[in-house]
């Protein structure tokens, strides 16, 4: 008896989901890649499905979870541009309900925050200059955070990795300014360092130890924050943040440090500050939290960049502390009054089982992939992939990713190879660690969803096989 074309196609592809064996046609290249690597086939998982196609092209171990890093940050993306739309904006509101006299706010400034993720010390002054324009040099009462949008578990920047100061660990807040983190400028001379913020937010001080050999100029600079540590100390003036090491003799250039000193709700304040003074304003009160009260009327506002923009940073350069708010916001928005992470958590299970993707195995903690506990399987990121693509809002999402060879975090990924300018991939890294997830526009004109996990103590030399797949699909 003869069996039918279809049913024998649909056999031999339910034998490669099955099966911890690799699929007819594994890519040469990727196996050869991962073997270099010391990495073995049994600690990867992989699918490749053609966004027309019924069933995937290539799988292996496709229904394990593990450990994607910053590829959730697709996952996150998808959701909230399912939930909140293209259009969604934050908000940030200067409020008062007291009189404006002869140049003096005669009682509290309320400044209402949404969560803004894009909230930076530009579009801050922007908002503080309006408040002069309408003639208020002073503010005789407090100025009262707004903090209330967000319902936030305590966050210790050290819990990742016990490094505190990195700005991937600043944590959300509703008032967050500049990602959480304080922009140093590091200026080498023949014997040492100068270091500045503009602005040096208030209750900030910067002690720059770092050394610069005499005869500097000669030799590579090579990687200049190599060499370079960083420590605080808290005074009762502030945070005094030291700054040591020793600077290699080719580096003359000036050069940026992003460091996260300061908590974000302090951040805004010495920001504020800072700001406020330089604009010759002037507080007679103190900084404290509070809730912005209904009779308050609004004085200013600034709107961020709307939710595609904004996704384009997180996805591109891979920003944890964007994640972080865009998750919280779902959160916050969807449940008001329960604690915005464990939230936007529900939120991102709940429309993924709404759009019929595969939750099985699927941990959510911080919507960023900054964590040892959140967990994916290739399934679920491949079923993604696919209803991004048929949904309504694939133009913003695929503008979010990095594009091989060309920009974002892969922009040196490919350059010379089919791949490069057709494969719009999201890319993951932490120790053990490597993933990828997105499609790739192929020779033959079809487009295809790529996922591929690697979750082993080798995984730091997984780029290559990451290459060898990416090329191997543009290349069908």
């Amino acid at each position: 008896m003869q069996i039918p074309l279809r049913a024998l196609i649909c056999s031999l592809y339910l034998l490669v989901l099955a099966g911890p064996t690799w699929a007819t046609g594994w890519p040469s290249a990727l196996d050869a890649s991962l073997a270099r690597a010391g990495i073995p086939r049994s600690a990867s998982a992989l699918l490749v499905q053609d966004v027309d196609a019924p069933m995937p092209l290539l799988a292996y171990r496709s229904e394990d979870a593990m450990n994607p890093a910053s590829v959730m940050k697709l996952v996150t993306a998808y959701v909230a541009l399912d939930r909140l739309g293209p259009a969604f904006t934050w908000k940030t509101r200067l409020a008062s309900d007291a009189e404006i006299r002869n140049g003096t706010l005669h009682g509290d400034l309320f400044i209402t925050g949404s969560g803004d993720p894009r909230l930076s010390r530009e579009r801050l002054w922007l908002l503080l200059r309006e408040l002069r324009t309408q003639g208020i040099r002073r503010i005789a009462g407090d100025v009262v955070g707004d903090r209330s949008f967000f319902r936030l578990p305590p966050h210790d920047p050290a819990a990742f990795d016990l490094r505190p100061l990195r700005p991937y660990n600043a944590g959300a807040d509703a008032l967050s300014v500049d990602y959480g983190a304080v922009r140093i400028r590091l200026i080498p001379t023949a014997t040492g360092v100068l270091a500045s913020s503009d602005p040096l937010p208030a209750g900030l001080t910067l002690d720059s130890r770092i050394k610069h050999p005499i005869n500097g100029g000669t030799g590579n600079c090579g990687d200049p924050l190599a060499q370079l540590v960083a420590s605080k100390v808290d005074t009762p003036a502030g945070v005094r943040l030291i700054l040591d090491g020793t600077l290699p003799q080719g580096c003359t250039e000036p050069f940026d440090w992003n460091l996260a000193p300061l908590p974000p709700d302090r951040l805004f304040e010495g920001v504020f500050r800072t700001l406020w003074r330089e604009l010759g304003g002037e507080i007679g009160g103190r900084f404290r939290d509070g809730r912005t009260p209904p009779t308050a009327h609004q004085l200013a506002e600034t709107v961020s960049p709307n939710l595609p923009e904004v996704l384009r940073d997180m996805n591109k350069w891979s920003n944890n502390v964007i994640a972080r708010h865009v998750m919280a916001t779902l959160g916050a928005l969807a449940e008001p009054e329960e604690d915005s992470v464990a939230a936007g958590a529900r939120q991102i299970q709940r429309t993924l089982a709404a759009n019929g993707i595969a939750t099985a195995g699927l941990v959510v903690e911080n919507g960023a992939g900054l964590s040892r506990n959140e967990r994916i399987s290739a399934t679920t990121l491949g079923q993604l992939l696919l209803a991004a693509w048929k949904s309504r809002t694939m133009p913003e999402l695929m503008s979010s990713l990095p594009i091989a060879g060309v920009d974002g975090t892969a922009r040196r990924r490919l350059p010379n190879s089919p791949a490069a300018g057709f494969a719009h991939v999201k890319t993951g890294t932490l120790n053990d660690v490597r993933s990828l997830a997105g499609y790739v526009l192929a020779r033959n004109g079809h487009r295809y969803a790529v996922v591929l996990m690697i979750n082993h103590p080798n995984a730091d030399a997984a780029r290559d096989a990451q290459d060898a797949l990416l090329e191997w699909v543009a290349g069908l």
